[in-house]
C-alpha cells in the first residue's frame, strides 16, 4: 500500500469512527442515564460506570413492575398500530406498484399516464401531516373511531402507501419480465405469477418498504397524541406525557425511551441483509 493510499484510508476511517461517535453516543447517553440515581444526574456529566457513578437497575425495575401493565399496554398498542398498517402498506403498495410498472394506464381528462399517476401518488406525502389532523379528529369523532387501533391503522397506512407505492414500482421496473412471461405461456394467471414469481423476487423491495413503514408508524407523535385518548396511546406519548405527570425525570424517561427504540433497532438488524437487491441475479432463463 502507498503512503497516498495509507493516508486515504486513514482519513476515511478516522471519518467513520467519528460519525459512528455523533450517531451512538445518545444512545450511550440514554442507557447510561438509565443507570444512574437521580442525585449523580444532578451534579453534572457522569458517563463512565463504576468509576463515576454505582449504576442500578432500579429504574427499570420500576418501569417493568410497578409500571408494568402501563408499559406493556402502550407497548402493545405501539406494535399492534404499526403492525397493521406496514402489512397493508406493503400489500396494498406491492399491487398498486406492480400495476403501474406492468400495465400501462392512460386518463383523458386530464391525460395522465403511468408515471404521472406514480407521481400523484407520491406528491402526497409532500403535503404537511399537520393539514389533516383537524379533518380526521371531525370524522374519526363521527365515526367512532377515536382512540381505538384500528383508526391509527388506518391513518399510518394513508401516510405509508404513497411510498410503497413508489419505491414498489420502481423496484417491479428493475425485475426481468420473462418468468412471468414463461409462467403465462405455461397457463398461470396474472395473480399467480404476481404470487408465485414477483413477490419471492422482490423480497428486497418488500422488507425495505415494511421497514420504512414500521419505523414511522412506530415513531409517530402527531395523530397518536390528537387521535387517542387512554386505551389506544402510543409509545412516544406516552413518553412525551412523562414531563406532565412525572416533572422531568431523565432516568425514567431513558429507559422508557430504550425500550421504545428497542424493537426498531431489533427489526433492522435482523432484516438488514434483505435490503439489498442482488436477489434477482441470474433469475432469467437463458
Amino acid at each position: 500500500m502507498t503512503r497516498r493510499k495509507w493516508w486515504q484510508s486513514a482519513l476515511l476511517y478516522a471519518v467513520v469512527i467519528f460519525w459512528c461517535f455523533i450517531t451512538l453516543f445518545p444512545f450511550y447517553w440514554l442507557f447510561t442515564t438509565s443507570l444512574k440515581q437521580p442525585l449523580h444526574i444532578s451534579r453534572g456529566p457522569k458517563y463512565v460506570p463504576f468509576v463515576d457513578y454505582q449504576p442500578t437497575l432500579e429504574h427499570w425495575q420500576y418501569l417493568f413492575r410497578e409500571q408494568g401493565e402501563t408499559t406493556i399496554r402502550h407497548f402493545r398498542n405501539s406494535f399492534i398500530a404499526a403492525s397493521g398498517s406496514t402489512i397493508l402498506a406493503v400489500l396494498i403498495g406491492s399491487m398498486a406498484g406492480y400495476g403501474l410498472s406492468r400495465f400501462r394506464y392512460s386518463w383523458r381528462i386530464p391525460r395522465w399516464k403511468n408515471n404521472d399517476i406514480a407521481f400523484w401518488i407520491i406528491s402526497q406525502r409532500f403535503l404537511p401531516p399537520a393539514l389533516f389532523v383537524v379533518p380526521f379528529l371531525m370524522l374519526y369523532s363521527a365515526l367512532g373511531l377515536v382512540d381505538t387501533h384500528i383508526g391509527l391503522i388506518i391513518v399510518y397506512t394513508m401516510f405509508n402507501i404513497p411510498f410503497a407505492v413508489w419505491i414498489m414500482r420502481d423496484f417491479f421496473n428493475t425485475l426481468p419480465t420473462d418468468l412471468e412471461e414463461s409462467a403465462l405461456v405455461d397457463g398461470a394467471t396474472r395473480w399467480q405469477a404476481f404470487v408465485r414469481i414477483v413477490l419471492p423476487l422482490s423480497a428486497p423491495g418488500l422488507v425495505s418498504v415494511a421497514i420504512f413503514s414500521f419505523v414511522f408508524s412506530w415513531n409517530e407523535f402527531l395523530y397518536a397524541l390528537m387521535l387517542t385518548n387512554f386505551q389506544a396511546i402510543t409509545m412516544p406519548v406516552l413518553i412525551a406525557a412523562q414531563n406532565n405527570t412525572r416533572g422531568i425525570q431523565w432516568w425514567f424517561i431513558s429507559a422508557l425511551t430504550l425500550t421504545a427504540v428497542a424493537p426498531v433497532v431489533i427489526v433492522g438488524l435482523l432484516l438488514e441483509r434483505f435490503i439489498t437487491r442482488g436477489l434477482v441475479a441470474g433469475a432469467i432463463k437463458g
